[in-house]
């Protein structure tokens, strides 16, 4: 066995998984290892947020941490490894790949892209010796710009160019086992691969980058500093050019600018693709939940119900189920790829939830099939889990309708948009004290405002009106709660 293969079979990589359904990125929160730090099978190494919820990721090896590709507060691409394990540490100092020539070698530059297969790992300047059997692949020239063969003879051979050419053609080296590492053209900066790539995704000319790595290499830290914003400094500018002062310009430093990501830039992105995918319809009505609101604090003393969190979102929630149930074409989908309409017999409830990271949409599997105790508690579980952060991806996928409580702000109603994939969001407003004509006299109420929006493909007019009329009347004499349900 080489000791490139050794060395292939000790150290393990672990990529960024796809932790979601179909996630390409995910921000690194948290790294709970360092390099040095032993893990076991199963360990959690890190905190990543994807575009839906905040998730730990476990290592799949015994070893000692190696190396952590990326800091905390890094955006990673699914596919990418983001730590390494020394799976074997007793096994001692990593083997080169190849027994070191006389010379001694050279500083490790970084190949062009092209030139390095991938998951092959450039040997250094100066080791190596060289099967007949291995080719090599031409360095391309640029176009417009002579040939010099001494100069590339030299880079061929690991050296730098001279500044003067020689007298005599240098001779070709014998082919090498592997691509390998070359001294840098004139003016070239010194790079990984990755810190290439890195640093053209961020605009950043390695050439204005200082490096800070062994040998003069430039690393990713390098590059995240020289892409961070620096304080521009005053330039004067001529009289002649300069425009009137305005007394009104604000000053930098009395803006934050905060990234779009995570959980923000995938409500941003939903939010955009649902409000001009689907063509939306909002209707209105107020109700009277006096009613609803005396069974609220009954059912707070009901033994049945002891230990549960009883509020009227729970009775919104009870009656939105009970009037899909009579109207169960609302619980559709529109299949845009195949141009069909899903009907669902399920129904998947999401809430609307607010969390530090921001607005997410978890949601109750099966709802429509839960006692009300049982919903109860899986309203409750679902708004604590979301308040820690801690809201799995599954948790937030296959929603089929969505109640959103703008009451808790004190906001009578709203015209919500659609979670993207369903097919109707009902808004429960504010419950106030409202003058309210009650049994022909004019009485104190309790009344709320319900606004249902709705995917005008799947449901026209009359079908979301009977909807929320149903709604509304199972909310205005909860014993339909029980007749209906």
């Amino acid at each position: 066995m080489t000791a490139s293969t050794a060395n292939d079979q000790r150290f393990r990589e672990f990529k960024m998984p796809d932790v979601g359904e179909g996630l390409t990125e995910a921000e690194i929160l948290k790294w709970y290892v360092q390099p040095g730090d032993t893990v076991t099978d199963g360990q959690v190494v890190c905190e990543v947020e994807t575009a839906k919820a905040a998730v730990e990721l476990p290592i799949p090896y015994d070893g000692v941490v190696h190396e952590l590709n990326f800091g905390e507060g890094v955006t990673v691409d699914v596919g990418t490894v983001i730590i390494s394990v020394d799976t074997d540490p007793g096994a001692g100092p990593v083997a080169p790949a190849a027994a070191p020539a006389a010379e001694a070698p050279a500083a490790p530059a970084a190949p062009e892209e092209d030139e390095e297969p991938q998951g092959r790992q450039a040997v250094l300047v100066g080791y190596g010796a060289a099967p007949s059997s291995t080719k090599r692949r031409p360095r391309r020239q640029q176009p417009g710009v002579p040939a010099q063969p001494a100069a590339l003879q030299a880079e061929l051979n690991g050296h730098a160019a001279p500044a003067v050419a020689p007298a005599a053609p240098v001779a070709a080296p014998a082919p090498a086992p592997a691509p390998v590492a070359s001294a840098p053209a004139a003016g070239r900066p010194l790079a990984k691969p990755p810190v290439r790539k890195l640093a053209k995704d961020l605009g950043i000319d390695l050439a204005t980058v200082a490096p800070t790595g062994p040998e003069g290499i430039i690393t990713r830290e390098d590059v995240y500093a020289a892409a961070a914003p620096a304080p521009a400094p005053a330039v004067a500018v001529p009289a002649a050019v300069a425009p009137a002062p305005v007394p009104a310009v604000v000053s930098a430093d009395r803006e934050r600018r905060v990234p779009v990501k995570g959980v923000r830039k995938a409500t941003a992105q939903a939010m955009v693709a649902s409000a001009f995918t689907a063509p939306h319809v909002t209707e209105f009505i107020t109700v009277d939940v006096t009613r609803t609101m005396k069974l609220v604090q009954e059912l707070k003393q009901d033994p049945d119900m002891a230990g549960l969190r009883v509020n009227p979102l729970l009775l919104v929630a009870k009656a939105f189920l009970i009037a899909i149930r009579r109207h169960p074409d609302v619980n559709a989908a529109w299949d845009e790829a195949n141009q069909e309409i899903v009907y669902k017999d399920y129904i998947n409830l999401g809430i609307a939830a607010a969390t530090p990271r921001g607005l997410i949409v978890p949601n109750i599997k099966d709802a429509g099939t839960k006692t009300l105790p049982q919903l109860a508690t899986e309203l409750a579980e679902l708004v604590s889990t979301a308040r820690e952060g801690k809201t799995s991806p599954a948790a937030m996928s296959g929603g089929t309708v969505t109640i959103t409580n703008v009451g808790v702000f004190g906001v009578d109603t709203g015209t919500p948009i659609l979670n993207p994939g369903e097919s109707a969001i009902l808004a429960f407003g504010a419950v106030k004290l409202q003058p309210w004509v009650h049994k022909g006299k004019v009485k104190a109420r309790q009344v709320t405002t319900l606004a249902l929006s709705f995917d005008h493909r799947l449901i026209d007019g009359e079908l979301g009106s009977r909807l929320l009329a149903d709604i509304a009347a199972v909310l205005e004499q909860p014993r339909r709660l029980i007749t209906w349900g």
